[in-house]
């Protein structure tokens, strides 16, 4: 595997987080790259280097955090739900600001989807219709419901300021997709 220039991920994190400090302030449509670069320290070029335009900045970004949850979920398939539960609320609170800025910022609606449908397609997983509570059921339904429950969860949480600490809230939470799934 070839070694990343360590200055190219520096740049990369900087223009990424001057992204995302003013997708919490402004709307993204009125957002310039002029705007991406001062708040980086950065030329508006190097921005050009790394990126298209903001919605390829914008799509970088919000599959870079899909695919890490991607990975979390597939390590932690053997864990029981409290215990993978936490591993999410603990990721969610490392990349708080992506994650507040994502579910609370107009300029996104494309991340919840996103988040939503990486939810379906992880807890289809555990669904199982052919027995015990959700018998009968249609497994579209009970995803659907489940999902969005979730992210919905999750969005009050982050948009509350965390009330709960990660481990609180995965215990909260994983009961009740116990009591679901």
């Amino acid at each position: 595997m070839a070694k990343v220039d360590r200055r190219i991920v520096r740049t990369q994190e900087a223009i990424k987080k001057a992204f995302l400090e003013l997708m919490s302030e402004k709307n993204f449509d009125s957002m310039t790259i002029q705007d991406i670069s001062d708040r980086a320290n950065i030329n508006r070029a190097t921005v050009y280097l790394h990126y298209l335009d903001k919605f390829d900045l914008l799509d970088k970004i919000i599959e870079e955090h899909i695919n890490n949850m991607v990975n979390l979920c597939e390590s932690e398939a053997e864990m029981d739900w409290i215990k993978s539960t936490v591993h999410c609320m603990e990721y969610l609170e490392r990349n708080y600001l992506f994650f507040s800025t994502m579910l609370a910022s107009e300029g996104a609606p494309y991340f919840r989807s996103r988040f939503v449908q990486h939810n379906i397609e992880e807890f289809k997983k555990d669904v199982d219709i052919t027995e015990g509570k959700n018998f009968g059921q249609s497994e579209d339904v009970v995803v659907e419901f489940v999902a969005n429950a979730y992210v919905g969860v999750v969005e009050w949480w982050l948009n509350n300021g965390m009330p709960y600490p990660p481990e609180e809230m995965a215990e909260k939470v994983g009961d009740l997709l116990e009591r679901i799934l």
